[in-house]
């Protein structure tokens, strides 16, 4: 009988499971999935708490390539099929909520995606502005006359003289929304999430993060929105940070990848959790082996794939290659810079009624996450669970919220025992007046590094580590930290299908 040819896949993210899940389907490759936590989906895994769940990092479900899109829906259908304002086509995909004539059937009904309202604002001044901000009455109360004209007097002249070139960050937010607009809504928030200045951040993030976003583009948004009955969940035509409705998995987003993996398992793949691969034997270029240690228990296993896939940091990948790899790659790799998050869960009897009051009946807000732009929190973002979906809330009365903190492994903030990190997050919310003390019942917090490759440091020169990479036949670069690029997760997912697309038609060596 003829051994099947491995392929091995670094990483069970969006990109790790997708590519193997194509590999499945599509090949007569044997994927070996290598993941080094305890559950898949990577920084899209679901973290369930006492029964209460947390999405690391917000993922909406939406994506403008219907490959993507029909993709999820055959691994989650959509809640209810018969909701003819999703606006797409399911190829007559049914959902079966009757099994055998004895009604409905729980598990099945758990499975299935839900379509959710998006809704994020700004919170700044300790007042919410509409994001992207929309020049309406509510921003004219918020800001003030005086501060409206001179944002209206910096935009138009940017809109006027543009700047010619666009060196770092700072520059590409200026020529889209003019000094001061950026300053008051953008500029404190971006260096949160970095560490570092705008002017020290490559423009290319704002290319990748905010693509075609523009104050004209927003106004025309706001007033197509107006004249629009409803949004359907097709929205291709708008910006993608403009959408106002998207997909969810009913338990958060590690519920879809739980799904993939299983499927990946039953199609005869396999995947090894709590293992971390740290060495890649290099010759000819091609990868001969691959070598892993289980975390646990130490034990070392090793694997001799016909095909690479790797979703692993470039700078660990490098770092882990035995063999001949030239001295400058091995520099740029090393200098690379990932930023890091710090998710604090904080369950709550209320939000501050002060703050809710415009939600009528609701103890919360009804924002899927808020943007904190306030200068004297080192809080960056807020998510707000129960509008992600109820379901991941277990007593569905309280209020579970989702604290994003963005730091750097090892630094103070990261080093902070789980306990301060929890009061800081009481702290902040007080502070700004977002909840009441006596309102917190309790709290976790859950530590993801390198969530963010950084458009600084060696980046510059990441064309020399490409250059190296692309001449390993049998390697193949995937996802978010492995291309080093800064994807959503649909993205992250085209990459993986676009390679094994790659591989099926031979566009690179077998």
């Amino acid at each position: 009988m003829q051994k099947k040819k491995i392929a091995l896949i670094v990483g069970a993210g969006p990109a790790g499971l997708t590519a193997a899940y194509e590999l499945v389907n599509r090949t007569d490759y044997h994927p070996v999935v290598i993941e080094q936590d305890d559950i898949p989906g990577g920084i899209s895994r679901t973290v369930n708490y006492k029964g209460y769940r947390m999405d690391i990092g917000g993922h909406r479900f939406f994506s403008k390539s219907d490959r993507v899109m029909e993709w999820w829906f055959n691994i989650l259908p959509l809640e209810n099929l018969d909701d003819k304002s999703a606006g797409i086509s399911y190829h007559n995909r049914t959902v079966e909520l009757q099994k055998g004539g004895k009604g409905p059937d729980p598990e099945k009904e758990d499975r299935v995606m839900l379509i959710r309202r998006r809704l994020s604002r700004i919170y700044y001044l300790r007042r919410f502005f509409d994001y992207p901000v929309r020049l309406n009455a509510n921003t004219i109360k918020n800001l003030g006359l005086v501060r409206i004209f001179r944002i209206a007097v910096s935009y138009f002249t940017i809109r006027i003289r543009p700047l010619a070139r666009e060196d770092n960050l700072e520059d590409f937010f200026i020529n889209r929304f003019g000094k001061v607009l950026y300053k008051t809504f953008f500029k404190d928030y971006t260096e949160k999430v970095w560490g570092v200045p705008c002017t020290e951040i490559r423009p290319e993030w704002g290319s990748q993060r905010i693509k075609g976003l523009s104050v004209s583009k927003a106004l025309r948004h706001a007033f197509l929105s107006a004249l629009r009955k409803k949004s359907g969940i097709k929205q291709k035509e708008i910006e993608t940070s403009l959408i106002e409705r998207f997909l969810y998995p009913k338990f958060g987003p590690g519920q879809l990848w739980e799904e993939v993996a299983a499927k990946v398992m039953e199609g005869g793949g396999e995947i090894f959790y709590n293992s971390e691969v740290f060495e890649l034997e290099l010759e000819n270029a091609k990868i001969l082996s691959v070598k892993a240690r289980n975390r646990e228990t130490g034990e070392e296993l090793t694997f001799n794939p016909h095909l690479v896939f790797s979703t692993m940091p470039v700078r660990d990948l490098i770092s882990g290659i035995k063999g001949d790899v030239p001295e400058e790659v091995k520099r740029t790799a090393s200098g690379l810079v990932y930023r890091d998050f710090v998710a604090v869960g904080i369950l709550l009897k209320k939000m501050n009624p002060q703050k809710t009051k415009e939600n009528t009946g609701l103890n919360r807000v009804p924002d899927t996450w808020i943007y904190i732009q306030e200068g004297d929190v080192k809080v960056g973002r807020i998510q707000v669970f129960n509008n992600w979906s109820p379901y991941l809330v277990a007593g569905g009365d309280e209020v579970w919220l989702g604290m994003e903190y963005f730091c750097s492994e090892g630094d103070d903030l990261w080093s902070l025992p789980d306990n301060e990190m929890i009061e800081l997050g009481i702290e902040e919310l007080v502070k700004t007046g977002l909840a009441c003390r006596e309102d917190f019942i309790d709290g976790t917090v859950v530590r993801m590094p390198k969530t963010y490759p950084a458009y600084f440091g060696s980046y510059d020169n990441f064309d020399k580590i490409r250059h190296f990479t692309d001449g390993i036949d049998n390697l193949y670069l995937i996802g978010r930290n492995g291309m080093h690029k800064y994807n959503n997760q649909d993205h992250s997912m085209l990459t993986a299908m676009t390679a094994v697309d790659q591989l099926i038609s031979g566009e690179k060596s077998k």
